[in-house]
């Protein structure tokens, strides 16, 4: 691909509010990359290692934090990639034109962003919620807990292998339900750790299809990494969920629009 600043620009953009709010990475990108004319398919193909290359450097800084819990991330590991396999060996081998599977990719992504949009909203209602239920049957049984942290896998495995979207405010919200306990910070740091190796397993299959566009990565990632540490220097400045809320309008506009 051509050299095209508005692509580093939009990393910047994309990077900077990440680094800000800890969502809208995958969420926003993706949409972006289908208004420059990229292909669904090319677009979520290059999104998925975006966004394991600039999660990556969040491990470290999570892990040295202490906010990572490496037996949950294992759990959720444990269902998203054979289910990002999988999801990759239906897309492989179903008799179909690139453009079918172009407007499955589209619409599957035009609802994942619905649901995230929700998400966001909601976060905070949905963490009071859970807390209040922090007794309930399941949180005290760790073995029906882990199962269904597997579960919670299975399913962002397969949403963000076909969309890119949902390692971060779809894992974060739902881990909610299972740990209300476990303080945020610990939440957004273990996903931020199970994205990692969720979008590399993911981003490499679509890679293999054909549907990655290195010099668009480039690009990205030019502008990406310097957003997200300028981003990640503001974090706290700027009122939170005012941000929030306006990336969920967003992002609820874009879904809107794909899927109608």
């Amino acid at each position: 691909m051509d050299f095209q600043i508005g692509l580093v620009i939009a990393g910047l953009a994309v990077g900077f509010i990440v680094g800000l709010t800890g969502v809208g990475g995958g969420s926003l990108m993706t949409p972006i990359l289908l208004y420059f004319g990229i292909s669904p398919t090319t677009a979520v193909g290059t999104d998925l290692l975006y966004a394991a290359f600039t999660k990556a450097g969040g491990i470290f800084v999570h892990n040295k934090k202490g906010n990572i819990n490496w037996k949950i991330t294992g759990w959720l590991t444990l269902g998203s990639v054979p289910a990002a396999l999988v999801t990759l060996w239906i897309l492989h081998s179903i008799k179909t034109d690139i453009e079918t599977i172009n407007r499955v990719i589209k619409y599957s992504l035009g609802w994942a962003l619905l649901f995230t949009s929700v998400a966001i909203i909601f976060k905070k209602k949905l963490l009071v919620f859970s807390q209040r239920h922090a007794g309930d049957k399941f949180h005290n049984e760790s073995t029906t807990q882990n199962m269904l942290t597997i579960g919670i896998g299975v399913l962002l495995g397969a949403t963000v292998t076909l969309t890119s979207i949902g390692a971060g405010a779809l894992g974060t919200v739902t881990l909610f339900f299972l740990y209300p306990l476990l303080p945020t910070p610990r939440l957004v740091g273990t996903e931020i750790a199970h994205a990692v190796p969720l979008t590399l397993v993911a981003g490499i299959g679509h890679a293999s299809m054909g549907n990655l566009d290195l010099g668009l990565l480039g690009q990205l990632l030019m502008g990406s990494l310097p957003g997200i540490y300028m981003g990640s220097m503001l974090s706290g400045k700027v009122p939170d969920q005012f941000l929030r809320n306006a990336i969920a309008v967003m992002l609820f506009l874009a879904g809107y629009k794909l899927i109608f």
